[in-house]
């Protein structure tokens, strides 16, 4: 955020705070967060968006469990994760890829 500006915070009336943000994600992220959205979505029993599903991910680990360890290899992923990463191919595959297992047509 060195040059960059900062992004609007906005006071809600239920007490939180909205922020837009754009964030780069790579591919597999993106799948993660649908298949989060999509189990949310069955808990609550209503749609859910990528904003919704990002939010309850925040909320529910706790805070700085996100960031990666600087020495993180993404090999070194567990084997529990709830996508298994895509082989290397070029990245509109990946993207097609990804978007369909959002859809569940993988």
């Amino acid at each position: 955020m060195n040059d960059r500006v900062m992004p609007p915070i906005h006071a809600l009336p239920d007490g939180e705070a909205e922020i837009a943000l754009v964030v780069r994600l790579p591919w597999e992220d993106v799948a993660r967060l649908g298949q989060e959205a999509g189990r949310l979505a069955t808990q609550m029993q209503r749609p859910v968006t990528l904003d919704e599903a990002v939010s309850h991910r925040l909320r529910s680990v706790p805070l700085g469990a996100h960031a990666k360890p600087p020495a993180a290899q993404p090999a070194a992923m567990a084997p529990s994760a709830s996508v298994s990463s895509l082989p290397a191919r070029p990245p509109a595959e990946q993207a097609r890829q990804a978007i369909d297992r959002i859809n569940g047509t993988a």
